[in-house]
């Protein structure tokens, strides 16, 4: 089994979806064991002083002023973990709470928290048995980071609260640790503080968000070159040297991927036959431009996502000098801004996805082909209703794009009066993924159906690959109506699945 290595200088995004999603073990390295131990001496040394520090030896948010004498620490720190899974609502998916509390590790590892060598080894632990604290939708507010997540993963290390088990049965947390061999942790000075206090819940969705993200619009300029080979469009809006003029990195992969898929295609170039078109529809002309600056937006959300996994969020923090200072670091709103450009690109590309499809299936603006791609249309509706489907998901893109991060609820007393709402952004972003899959789906659906009802025209190799793969996945070709939706869901896990790009990379190359 591939192991992650935890040091003292972050993580990779590779890690964090080995753990969440490929169940690696997980070590710490001898460097972050010493830099543990060497912040926690600070710690200690400070907690032994009268004077009052924050996190170490007072109360938190609104209740910092209050100075906590010693025979209370350790109460104090039960008590905040205790008090902060405070969350509600339906199960947050497995993957997400291993990368939540992968990353809260990983920051914990960097030797700025002050949290115990042996605190660190326990939550390795807990990863490593498979135990995976139930965390419920809602209770962040994205800033002191995502506290009740954090906090339900805490309670867990205590060996409180409800976890489910390496075999999906939920237990008791005390029951599933003990039955691991694993010894529930006692929280000292801050500990309890320095577990709870991260941006690593709305990080862990936006690493996964990006790579799910990367599949599918890879997949997006297969389905549209696709279509513009079913609507006998022209491939020359995708010349490079057109792109090369509007020098935007996403807009020229694009053109090149949808290029490579088209070439050899007996079905381009025919705009001028019959009522002859000056111009492709803009959903087709401009698609490289729409999925591109979906791609550009992806590579400035992957920059920010870098610089989080490089970062320590925690407060207050230990210092390399040993002065341990309160700072605002855990507020999301780097990774909840970009969270919610993610949104506003998935809707437009899923927009823009729909619009072809409805062309497809409109006999006045297809070309020549049957109404709906239906077999006898009338007696058969063929695909209209999957259009229906199509749209109402797009409608539910529209919807998730609003900006959560726009948003700001005050909390704590007025304390933490203006909070990021990340962690709402990030659960948006994963419904509006698995509907841009379900979209993108559907236009693949569509699209292979009208090639093959395009008669004496032989389409291109990479398209005669995605239909000859796409049939083997069990979505069948035209013919009388049946029940669509097997065809939809064996489409839908097509795409979701590679397997749409992994059919035309044998015969274009590595997309873009």
């Amino acid at each position: 089994m591939h192991t992650v290595v935890v040091g003292t200088t972050g993580a990779t995004a590779a890690d964090v979806l080995a753990v969440a999603r490929g169940g690696a073990r997980i070590e710490l390295s001898g460097e972050a064991v010493a830099a543990l131990s060497k912040a926690r001496g600070i710690i200690d040394a400070l907690a032994a002083k009268p004077e009052p520090v924050y996190g170490v030896s007072t109360g938190f948010g609104a209740l910092a002023s209050r100075h906590i004498s010693p025979e209370l620490r350790a109460q104090l720190q039960r008590n905040i973990v205790r008090s902060h899974a405070a969350g509600m609502g339906p199960r947050v998916e497995r993957e997400v709470v291993r990368a939540l509390m992968f990353l809260r590790l990983k920051t914990v590892c960097s030797g700025h928290t002050g949290v115990r060598p042996e605190v660190a080894q326990t939550m390795a632990d807990v990863l490593n048995a498979g135990i995976t604290p139930v965390v419920h939708e809602y209770g962040s507010l994205g800033c002191s980071g995502d506290l009740a997540p954090l906090s339900h993963c805490a309670l867990t290390l205590m060996g409180e609260g409800d976890a489910e088990g390496p075999d999906g049965v939920v237990k008791p947390a005390a029951e599933l640790l003990a039955a691991h061999g694993i010894v529930p942790v006692e929280l000292r000075e801050k500990e309890g503080l320095a577990l709870l206090n991260g941006t690593d819940g709305m990080l862990g969705m936006l690493i996964m968000a990006l790579a799910d993200l990367d599949t599918l619009y890879k997949s997006a300029d297969v389905t549209a070159a696709l279509s513009l080979e079913a609507l006998l469009g022209t491939d020359k809006v995708l010349a490079p040297e057109l792109h090369a003029i509007r020098p935007h990195p996403g807009q020229g992969a694009s053109a090149a991927n949808m290029l490579a898929v088209l070439k050899g295609s007996e079905l381009t170039g025919h705009h001028q036959d019959g009522a002859p078109r000056v111009q492709d529809a803009y959903s087709v002309r401009c698609a490289p431009q729409v999925a591109g600056a979906g791609r550009d937006t992806m590579a400035h959300a992957r920059l920010v996502a870098e610089r989080e996994l490089a970062s320590s969020v925690d407060n207050p923090v230990v210092l390399p000098d040993g002065r341990v200072e309160s700072n605002g670091n855990f507020h999301g709103a780097p990774v909840a801004y970009v969270l919610d450009f993610l949104a506003i690109a998935a809707a437009d590309l899923g927009s823009i996805a729909e619009r072809r499809t409805d062309r497809l299936l409109d006999k006045n603006r297809s070309h020549g082909l049957p109404p709906f791609l239906a077999d006898d249309a009338g007696v058969d509706s063929g695909l209209m209703i999957a259009q229906y489907t199509q749209a109402a998901l797009v409608s539910e893109l529209k919807r998730l794009a609003v900006p959560a991060s726009a948003d700001s609820i005050p909390s704590s007393a007025m304390q933490e009066d203006h909070v990021s709402m990340g962690w709402s952004a990030a659960r948006k972003l994963r419904t509006a993924v698995d509907n841009l899959a379900r979209i993108i789906a559907v236009e693949l659906y569509a699209a292979t159906r009208a090639i093959e009802l395009r008669e004496g025209l032989t389409p291109a190799p990479a398209s005669r690959a995605v239909i000859d793969a796409v049939r083997a996945a069990g979505v069948e070709g035209p013919g009388p109506d049946r029940f669509l939706a097997p065809d939809l869901a064996a489409a839908d896990a097509f795409v979701r699945g590679g397997h749409l790009v992994a059919a035309v990379e044998p015969v274009t190359g590595p997309l873009r």
